[in-house]
């Protein structure tokens, strides 16, 4: 039987931070009030595209695996926060690599993109498509976060990281998933004004409004995932005390504390980089996986846990075993060019392009009946 084993590994993390104070400069907000809700301290504000931390990330991740970029089959490219939506993203990276013989696919479930990639990508490894394949998860958020409320402002970031999967014939990579969408509760997390249903209304490119329902996306989220934790372990025939580390989705604090827990599944096994990097949507598995290896964490023949949610509202949850390796083959030097502004000034650029976006835009945003309004009985 083929199996797809994780070897290769790489982040893409850009080096402006935006602290909680900085946040208090322009939000009704604190420090100790961010911490309490979300545990988190400070996030990143990318200064280059998704695509271009995406290409960096894969170039790590490929030189961890000894791998040339000629041999990539397969890039899935996992995020919610395009360059473009024609071409894909995918395809860019690409081309930036000179992987000229990969297919090139993106794929956007929100904050679980990096998790389904990987589901996609093991799949065609093991149904024999492809034999080397890079899967990414990326955000680049800051540029349609709405500034103005700190109920979203105050928890996403900006990142990037990718690995490398490769066929072989070792019981190594997703052992299992489970999948799975809540979408009677869609309408809890939306970003209105992206997509082409708010094309020839009046919007301003760039201007969003966040319907953000955070006590029902904590319950839902929560339940979620931790049904797919426990269905991939049975699927598996594993249990909590089987589980060596859990990588997940560094939503908030209080939903990984609640999902960890009720999988029966000690703290101390959890990774956790909400505190430095907020949440990443796509990006946060990944990155909390490099992390991990870079930290010693992740040990030879590991078995993780990485369970996730996002808008949709989707839900996931996959057993993972490593391999033997869990150091790199190589290392890139490929960097991200230098920084020239502050994370609050790139942010305060942001704000001054979207003042008045209520008035100028508000019609348009809130005017729209959805798929889930229209097929309601």
């Amino acid at each position: 039987m083929t199996y797809a084993a994780i070897t290769g590994w790489g982040k893409c993390m850009p080096p402006a931070v935006l602290t909680n104070a900085d946040l208090s400069t322009f939000l009704d907000t604190n420090d100790e009030w961010i911490v309490s809700r979300t545990g988190m301290k400070e996030r990143r504000v990318s200064h280059v595209t998704a695509s271009e931390m995406a290409t960096i990330a894969a170039k790590r991740a490929l030189a961890c695996a000894g791998l040339d970029a000629k041999d990539v089959d397969l890039i899935v490219y996992g995020s919610c926060s395009n360059d473009e939506q024609v071409p894909n993203s995918a395809s860019g990276v690409q081309a930036a690599l000179g992987a000229t013989k990969a297919a090139a696919i993106d794929l956007n479930t929100a904050c679980t993109s990096f998790l389904y990639s990987l589901s996609t990508a093991t799949a065609m490894i093991r149904t024999g498509v492809v034999k080397n394949a890079v899967v990414i998860g990326v955000e680049w958020i800051s540029p349609f976060m709405d500034w103005e409320n700190r109920n979203v402002a105050v928890l996403f970031g900006d990142g990037c990281a990718a690995v490398v999967v490769q066929a072989t014939d070792k019981q190594e990579g997703v052992l299992g998933e489970q999948l799975g969408c809540i979408a009677e509760a869609r309408q809890t997390l939306r970003v209105r004004g992206m997509g082409t249903a708010y094309v020839n209304r009046g919007i301003t490119m760039g201007d969003t409004d966040w319907d953000f329902d955070g006590p029902e996306i904590f319950k839902r989220a929560v339940t979620g995932m931790v049904q797919a934790s426990h269905g991939v372990m049975a699927k598996c025939g594993v249990t909590a005390d089987d589980i060596d580390l859990v990588v997940p989705h560094q939503a908030n604090m209080r939903i990984i504390e609640a999902v960890v827990t009720r999988s029966g599944v000690p703290m101390d096994k959890v990774m956790l980089t909400v505190e430095r990097y907020g949440n990443m949507s796509a990006a946060t598995v990944p990155v909390a996986l490099a992390e991990a290896l870079e930290e010693g964490r992740v040990k030879p023949c590991a078995l993780i846990l990485m369970p996730a949610f996002g808008a949709g509202l989707t839900v996931c949850a996959h057993l993972v075993r490593w391999g033997e390796r869990v150091t790199p083959l190589g290392e890139s030097d490929a960097a991200l060019p230098p920084v020239k502004k502050s994370a609050l000034e790139m942010i305060q650029g942001i704000r001054s392009g979207k003042t008045n976006v209520k008035e100028r835009s508000g019609a348009g945003l809130r005017n729209l009946n959805f798929i889930e309004q229209i097929y309601a009985d």
